[in-house]
């Protein structure tokens, strides 16, 4: 079988090299396509330039997803209507890594999945995944008895906060314990702001070049239970990233997420 090829958006960013290696890396996959914004000055580059030096013969380029079998997408939430309308004329999977959306992007997510097949994951990392079902677990058998506090740790650069991966936490958890996540997150605390029972406090920190740490606490009477995920290399997201594209070139039209991936939903 061959390769599935892979388009890979932003691929000159930080992340977009990490996908460009971890698709290189895979036996199953090849790069497809490198796509960077219409305006930038490194288009024509060849691509392995940003990986190391070598070339690899695939140019970057503004985006055109015509010649690919599906896109991954770690960009900025601006590319967002592009990407959909690419991907939707041309059929083809989309595994969006792309936090920050706001509720009308999100929902523009939900109507593309109608037409294509798509992961949507606010964390792409095998680890994170398998945190979620523990977190639902602890939150199944300490239900409100527990108060629940997140902490997560990023980089100075990181510009949404909290963190996609905070947030799936949150609602996991919120979803497990019966509540309405968006009526029980508590997003930090300042002057007079005594806990209210049943929320779930999250805790942004940024500083330096933290790739991504998250604790979640579950503080009861009597003792406290620590869940905690730390991510050592971006690697492991583009890896999980692309084993998403790879199962998503197999399913029918839906919106997905690493949970269906993994096969972790019950």
């Amino acid at each position: 079988m061959n390769p599935l090829k892979l388009g890979i958006m932003g691929a000159s960013g930080r992340m977009g090299r990490m996908l460009i290696e971890a698709t290189l890396d895979n036996p199953d996959t090849t790069l497809g396509g490198a796509y960077v914004r219409s305006i930038s000055s490194l288009i024509g580059a060849d691509a392995g330039e940003f990986i190391g030096g070598e070339r690899i013969g695939v140019a970057l380029a503004p985006l055109d997803v015509a010649k690919v079998d599906a896109l991954i997408d770690f960009s900025l939430p601006e590319a967002l209507d592009e990407v959909l309308s690419q991907c939707i004329t041309h059929r083809i999977p989309l595994v969006m890594g792309v936090t920050g959306l706001s509720q009308d992007q999100e929902t523009k997510l939900t109507e593309a999945a109608k037409h294509i097949a798509i992961v949507y994951a606010g964390n792409y990392s095998t680890g994170v995944n398998l945190s979620l079902n523990l977190l639902a677990t602890t939150a199944r058998v300490l239900g409100l008895d527990a108060d629940v506090e997140i902490i997560e740790h990023h980089h100075k650069h990181k510009i949404d906060a909290p963190s996609g991966t905070a947030l799936m936490m949150a609602n996991a958890i919120a979803t497990t314990r019966g509540q309405q996540p968006n009526t029980v997150i508590n997003h930090g605390r300042s002057g007079a702001a005594k806990r209210v029972a049943g929320e779930i406090g999250i805790h942004a920190v940024r500083g330096g070049e933290i790739i991504g740490e998250h604790t979640v606490q579950f503080i009861t009477a009597g003792e406290i239970i620590e869940i905690t995920h730390k991510a050592q290399s971006r690697a492991t997201f583009a890896t999980g990233a692309v084993r998403a594209a790879l199962w998503a070139a197999k399913q029918p039209a839906g919106l997905y997420d690493m949970q269906d991936v993994l096969g972790l939903k019950s």
